[in-house]
This record gives structure tokens, sequence and C-alpha cells, in this order.
């Protein structure tokens, strides 16, 4: 009876979807809703209803919660990135480079890949490493300058 209560109460307050709908199954096969039937009116498949079902017997409550996973693992690892932060924290005349005085993210990207400090990386994939660090690249000033408004 408690379990009825608890699962009606996760039916309504739940945010996440898939614990909802989770808790949704349990709950009309606690009702005695037949599986065709809570497929039909769930539109879900009568597999996903009985792995529902056994893991909620199994593990009870904990077996609503979804297992979300970490994602892909980064491919450039914590010390090319400190790397990156400090070479972009470097003028490039310090690294020998005299055609430029400021890094831009696509120059950075061309060193870094010239150098063979990274095999690949994206301008993205930098902006963000750089953003992590708290490396902010010299912005680009116009040449153009505004007229004043009333001159000629």
């Amino acid at each position: 009876m408690e379990e009825g209560r608890k699962l009606a109460r996760i039916g309504r307050t739940a945010k996440d979807p898939v614990r909802l709908r989770r808790a949704i199954v349990v709950l009309m096969s606690a009702q005695g809703q037949a599986v065709p039937d809570i497929t039909s009116l769930m539109q879900v498949s009568a597999d996903y209803v009985r792995d529902v079902i056994h893991a909620f017997n199994e593990r009870g409550f904990a077996a609503l919660d979804p297992k979300w996973s970490g994602g892909r693992p980064r491919v450039i690892g914590e010390a090319v990135r400190r790397r990156i932060c400090l070479i972009a924290r470097t003028s490039p005349a310090s690294r020998g480079i005299t055609a430029f005085s400021t890094w831009s993210l696509s120059k950075l990207r061309d060193h870094l890949l010239d150098r063979g400090t990274v095999a690949a990386i994206s301008r993205e994939a930098l902006r963000r490493i750089l953003h992590a660090g708290g490396v902010v690249l010299a912005e680009m000033t116009s040449v153009l300058v505004r007229r004043r408004v009333g001159t000629r």
C-alpha cells in the first residue's frame, strides 16, 4: 500500500521524464494492467515494460532512476590543457613568431598543430579550453572610426 502511494507521488511530481515513465509503468502493473495494455497506453515496447517491472522487483525504487553515463572521455588531457593555456598567455614573439603580435584562435591552433602539442583540435575546442583556463585572447579593434553625429 505504501509503495502504491509512493509510486503515485513520483508519477505526479517527477521532473525526470524517464523516472516518470518508469513509475507509471510499475504503477499500472501494480494495478493489474496487462503488459499489452501498458504498451499501447504508454507507447513503449513489451520488452521495456517487462524490463522495468523486473528491475523494480529486484532493486525497488532505485530501479526507477536512470543511470546516466559520464559521456565521452576527454581526448586532450589536463597536462596538455595547462600547456595550451600557458602558450596562449605568452606572446608569439617569445615563441619565435614575428609575423603577428597577438594570438588568435586560428593562429594558436595552427601553432599547436605544427609543434605537435596536439594531434588535432578544433577552434571551438580550443576556445573552450582557454575559457576554462581563464585565458582571454586580445580582442580585435576596428580600424574604422565612427564619425561623430552632427559633423561633416
